[in-house]
């Protein structure tokens, strides 16, 4: 049989699967010889029987019975004893902290005959009846289900009568009217009275934590914090110790070193005469833990060398919870404590310093996430007030600007000195320079790939996505929200994209040192030990990591940003952004050409600007990668909106007037290049074959390009991609073009040319057959927005905001496939694809270039699976680095240890 139940003096921290964090810690102070009450911890494997059956395991109840008599014995007193009874603190403890997620029940034990020798034995009538209404109120609330509302309520009106102002203030005559309200108030709610009994009450509270596993609250903080649903909650049962007995006890909570910033020292809250949940619940003010050593000096000083004991120890940041009963302290939890990204950084750093933790151990203790969000301007939540709304957060930061509703009046602004927020339905490549202009994006659709989350990225600018809530009328330059309030054009917005939350007028900002750090190295002396701490993370991960880390960049400037940040290369540079502005002309004469003269004229007049723009991008990575893709957006997004066409040619007749000839021209080809799945139709590759020309325009630019980089004595490194490539032949006819024309050009210059030529590897088709096109393929680049998009059977565009949430709720998947990539699925094909690559073509260059490059748990998976590189939007490429060695780290099982 089983075992369910273990005594603090029989565990360990090793133990926390088991015996939860809270157990675990707590036998782990017992065995440091720290001043813990007795008690012992029933496992989270008891937890998940009872949960699976509804029932307890056979046998637990008799080891609860075995390990209770053994605390009576150490304590000399038995639960429920009449004349000094044992009382029992009943307290969850998962595996991974949960503050306050889950119940707990203080003062087991008590009942109208037991308080009365509680009362004797301590000298005090108030604390024995203040114990006793805690323990009613908090099982009537935990395990007998009355809302809590209704004790509340009757302790705020017996305060009013009173004219109190706190419960310290209630004499133990109001205590005990209270307790016999709160009992009133449990028979009337449920029928049921009070249980007299403390085994019942122990039982009972036992299955009640264990219940509490499944509750409400729970639920949503695992499903935001990625914790399984299976673990269960192990549930402490521990001898209570009192710091509601007099002005000479107290509880408090302390940490190690503090947790906003890192400092070393003391930090935390003392409330004297109080339980610990009075500290937590906020319901008195509390005085800072130095306090404590001028009421106790000794209590203090013995609580300084245990939180020095367990820092040691734990060689991290503690967050401890203790109680001082009538001057003697008690060490309640440990447990390694939460902490903020700057703090995260900072005693990482700190931490190495002291000799109590390695390099990689530091590098362990940090992640992606946390330098995600140092890296941007974060706003100052205690004066944002209500949103506006809430959209998907696509593209971290907070930003602040004037709403505007059209792409030319973002610009418009934004050349006259003004910030703005471009609030779009969705965009479109037509919106890129008001895009550029804006400090933030806001859609109402559209999810964490779509257009404007994707670029936004890639630009850093702020973006928050599939607002739906939100009602934009383009035309009136207005959205309305919910209730009813209307937002017109210039009304300052503030944007989070870290939390996806729009505010009405502007919230304070707090500017990123991380940032200004990471773009020129400048230190800001407030926030030295958070930036030391990245810059020797991000050092120790490029020591060790072995993924390459590339960047998504289409322009000189990102590509000198991107390097900046450490890329090692460009792993996308997509074409089709060169094509918009003034060129947007040039592309509709070559999608309306009618003969091969007239196409050939508009893709000669494209060649020069395409040459110069690749000619940049090479010079700012001169000797590092440049992966190019050829054009893969279906050609009629170049072209002007369907319905601004129809009115603009409905209005000119309407008005008596001929329409404009080169409109009426527009809309027959926007009618005649309409497709239902444009995603799923006439782009990529499938362009290259059908469009005459159009290949062999942008590979002349690019081999132009490198020439001329060649000749002025630069070392390019051109890599020529083709997007969308389902079948082995496409690829052949496309490279055997690429050939003819580098041919040309290196016969042309004189300068050889040597492009290698590889595809993306966006289909399930393609990642089946990767052995026959690894044939032909030089390189492999995973383009995990499309594969993502096409494995699943989702428009990326608009699935986030139609039914993600609800599939998040109902724990289909645990987070957004195109946020963090589906190893079962998606995952699958990619290890395929690897495999049967190399098998065809052994040393195949693989990398990554979806969006999940930056993604810190996908780039995990890429190390595993033997990926040579992830690229991602240049403001990622620091996260990637990070995230890319703490892979190589987990991979050799770098324990926490000197």
């Amino acid at each position: 049989m089983a075992r369910h139940v273990y005594n603090f003096t029989e565990g360990g921290r090793d133990m926390a699967g088991l015996l939860g964090g809270k157990g675990a810690n707590l036998a782990e102070m017992t065995r440091l010889g720290l001043p813990v009450p007795p008690g012992f911890t029933i496992t989270t494997e008891a937890c998940r029987a009872f949960l699976d059956s509804g029932g307890e395991p056979p046998g637990m109840w008799e080891e609860v019975s075995s390990h209770l008599s053994a605390v009576e014995a150490a304590a000399g007193r038995m639960l429920g004893q009449p004349d000094d009874p044992l009382l029992l603190s009943v307290r969850s403890g998962a595996r991974f902290s949960m503050p306050g997620m889950m119940e707990t029940i203080l003062d087991i034990g008590l009942n109208d005959e037991s308080v009365l020798g509680l009362a004797k034995v301590s000298g005090s009538e108030r604390f024995a009846w203040d114990s006793y209404r805690r323990l009613v109120q908090m099982f009537g609330t935990t395990v007998m289900g009355v809302d809590a509302s209704h004790f509340e309520r009757a302790i705020a009106l017996l305060k009013d009568v009173r004219a109190v102002p706190d419960d310290v203030h209630l004499d133990a005559g109001d205590l005990a009217q209270l307790v016999e309200t709160y009992k009133n108030l449990i028979h009337l709610e449920t029928g049921e009275y009070f249980p007299q009994s403390p085994a019942e009450q122990l039982r009972r509270a036992v299955l009640a934590v264990f219940q509490s596993w499944n509750g409400e609250r729970a639920r949503l903080y695992r499903r935001r914090e990625h914790i399984p649903d299976g673990l269960g909650t192990a549930v402490n049962v521990q001898r209570m110790v009192f710091g509601n007995l007099g002005p000479d006890s107290g509880s408090g909570v302390a940490f190690t070193r503090d947790p906003a910033t890192g400092r070393p020292g003391l930090y935390g809250d003392y409330l004297a005469n109080a339980q610990g949940e009075d500290v937590v619940a906020g319901i008195r003010n509390t005085v800072p833990l130095d306090e404590l050593g001028r009421l106790n000096p000794d209590a203090f000083a013995r609580l300084r060398a245990h939180m020095e004991t367990l820092e040691r120890h734990y060689r991290d940041l503690c967050d401890i919870e203790f109680t001082v009963e009538r001057g003697t302290l008690w060490m309640l939890q440990t447990r390694v404590g939460k902490r903020t990204a700057e703090a995260a950084f900072a005693i990482a750093a700190a931490l190495a310093d002291e000799g109590l933790i390695t390099p990689d151990n530091g590098l362990a203790r940090v992640n992606g996430e946390s330098l995600a969000r140092l890296m941007f301007p974060r706003f100052d939540v205690s004066a944002s007030g209500d949103p506006l709304a809430h959209g998907i957060p696509a593209s971290p930061g907070a930003a602040v600007g004037a709403a505007v509703f059209d792409s030319a009046e973002a610009v418009r602004r934004a050349a006259a000195g003004e910030k703005v927020v471009l609030v779009r339905q969705e965009t479109t490549p037509d919106d890129l320079p008001g895009m550029i202009a804006a400090q933030a994006v806001l859609t109402s659709r559209g999810g964490k790939t779509s257009h404007a989350a994707v670029v936004a990225r890639g630009m850093g600018k702020v973006c928050v996505c599939g607002a739906e809530e939100l009602s934009v009328d383009l035309g009136g330059r207005r959205f309305t929200t919910p209730d009813g309030t209307v937002v017109e054009e210039g009304t300052v917005l503030s944007v989070d994209g870290t939390a996806g939350a729009v505010y009405a007028g502007p919230v304070a900002l707090i500017d990123s040192a991380v940032m200004r750090f990471l773009e020129d190295g400048r230190a800001d002396e407030g926030a030295a030990g958070v930036v030391d701490g990245v810059a020797r993370a991000l050092r120790r991960a490029d020591a060790v990591r072995r993924l390459e880390v590339r960047a998504n960049a289409d322009t000189p400037e990102d590509a000198a940003r991107a390097r900046r940040f450490g890329a090692q290369g460009i792993g996308l540079c997509r074409t089709e952004h060169m094509f918009l502005g003034d060129r947007r002309k040039l592309v509709e004469e070559m999608i309306l050409a009618r003969t091969d003269a007239e196409r050939d004229r508009a893709l000669a007049a494209l060649l020069p600007l395409q040459r110069e723009d690749f000619t940049r991008i090479l010079e700012a990575m001169d000797g590092l990668p440049v992966t190019i893709r050829l054009l893969d957006p279906p050609l009629h997004e170049f072209l002007p909106d369907h319905t601004e066409l129809a009115v603009r040619i409905a209005s000119a007749e309407a008005r008596g007037d001929l329409p404009d000839a080169h409109d009426v021209e527009l809309l027959t080809a926007v009618n005649r290049m309409h497709e239902e799945n444009p995603m799923l139709g006439l782009r990529g590759v499938r362009l290259g074959l059908v469009v005459p020309g159009l290949v062999a325009m942008q590979v002349r630019a690019i081999g132009e390009a490198v020439a001329r980089r060649v000749l002025a004595g630069g070392t390019p490194r051109a890599e020529i991609m083709v997007p969308l490539v389902g079948d082995v032949r496409e690829l052949r006819i496309v490279r055997e073009e690429v050939q003819r024309v580098l041919g040309e050009v290196s016969e042309t210059s004189g300068v050889a040319l040597a492009c290698p030529v590889g595809t993306m590897i966006e289909l399930p088709r393609a990642a089946l057959t990767a052995g026959r096109i690894a044939e032909e393929a030089e390189f492999f680049s995973f383009g995990t927005n499309d594969l993502t998009q096409t494995t699943w059977g989702f428009s990326r565009d608009d699935v986030e905001a139609e039914f993600f949430s609800a599939y998040l709720d109902k724990g289909v998947f645990p987070s957004s496939p195109f946020e963090t990539l589906d190893r079962e699925g998606v995952g699958r094909l990619v290890g395929i694809a690897v495999a049967e690559g190399r098998a065809t073509r052994p040393g195949l260059k693989i990398g990554v270039c979806g969006e999940h490059g930056g993604d810190p748990d996908s780039v995990h998976f890429f190390h595993a699976a033997g990926l040579d590189y992830v690229s991602c939007s240049p403001f990622r490429v620091p996260v990637a680095r990070l995230e890319a060695g703490r892979a190589a780290l987990e991979t050799a099982d770098v324990s926490d240890s000197r």
